[in-house]
């Protein structure tokens, strides 16, 4: 019973665990008022904001200069935790936000569940090889986020300077140069080196609101009904090769876990996710600037879903009922 409970509070835990930099537009006046959303859920939407505390780093690069970012500029809006920024001088920037580690005890079930809803496939596939399908688990996981965008007309080469995060996506080319028909070269680094066959989710708006027009022929295993996207696997040098198919916003994610050496921990996660834009028709007037109000769109689609607070107290009072009826069985 106490097992079963147990990897029922996982499931609440690990329902809201993608994190994403999003912006209600990537392409801004210089010197003007943005903001950057932390989602914290899915792709789509913010389930729950993100304490500062669990921020060990937030950085913004922009004109040759990463400068770090006090969490305390850091609002609230609902669910979306909200960074207000002033755009400086034309360029193409940078945003990043890497948490420190947490640990998440899960029962065997609730982990092997988990492991295939996430496409966390290697792993699965090694605990199946192993026998260990049947062992509860402690996983220690971070996550690490940047979002590339532009101010302005002019072109800077900021979007390949690397944050030197556990994991992360560093561009091999000007994502802001792209058109669709292109394709973006994308290098995966973990602890500094490549890292190499490693399953990563693609996506983008347009493909969840039109259908996936991905060449299906690199579809793996861990593709997503929540993470609109087609798996596909880093080259042997760590790149990946990413077809831009449509004008949109465009994400990348990917879960890297190891089996844990530390006493306690039975395995480690690093998360990482990417976002940027491709418009080939934006323009230095199309650009947003301090009185252009994107408030409406974003809390329309955010309202689209239940509230969190209804989502939290639903979970708890199903825990509860289930521990209060089986007690009384006993």
């Amino acid at each position: 019973m106490k097992k079963f409970i147990f990897g029922l509070v996982a499931l609440v835990a690990l329902s809201s665990h993608d994190m994403f930099l999003r912006l209600d537009t990537y392409f801004l006046a210089p010197d003007t008022a943005a903001t950057i959303l932390l989602y914290n859920g899915t792709f789509d939407r913010s389930d729950n904001t993100i304490d500062r505390n669990r921020m060990q780093d937030v950085s913004l690069v922009g004109n040759g200069q990463r400068m770090p970012v006090d969490t305390a500029a850091w609002t609230e809006r609902d669910s979306t935790t909200v960074l207000h920024i002033t755009t400086g001088v034309a360029g193409t920037y940078v945003a990043g936000v890497s948490t420190r580690p947490r640990n998440i005890a899960m029962a065997a079930e609730a982990f092997n569940n988990y492991l295939e809803h996430d496409g966390v496939v290697d792993m699965l596939a090694t605990r199946r090889q192993n026998g260990d399908l049947g062992k509860d688990a402690v996983e220690q996981y971070s996550k690490h986020v940047k979002t590339i965008f532009q101010v302005g007309e002019r072109r800077t080469d900021d979007w390949v300077t690397p944050l030197d995060y556990p994991i992360e996506f560093i561009p091999r080319s000007n994502p802001y140069d792209l058109q669709s028909g292109d394709s973006l070269v994308v290098l995966l680094r973990y602890r500094g080196e490549p890292l190499a066959d490693q399953l990563v989710l693609v996506g983008s708006d347009h493909a969840h609101a039109h259908g996936n027009d991905h060449d299906h022929s690199h579809s793996e295993e861990g593709e997503d009904h929540q993470h609109t996207g087609t798996g596909m696997r880093t080259a042997d040098d760590g790149t990946l090769t990413v077809p831009i198919t449509s004008d949109g916003t465009w994400h990348l994610r990917t879960i890297y876990m190891t089996e844990a050496a530390e006493e306690d921990l039975t395995h480690e996660s690093n998360w990482a996710t990417l976002t940027f834009a491709v418009d080939h028709g934006q323009s230095h007037d199309h650009a947003v600037g301090a009185n252009h109000d994107h408030d409406h769109s974003h809390e329309e689609a955010h309202d689209s879903g239940l509230p969190t607070f209804v989502y939290v107290l639903g979970s708890l009072l199903l825990v509860g009922t289930l521990f209060f009826f089986f007690n009384r069985k006993s």
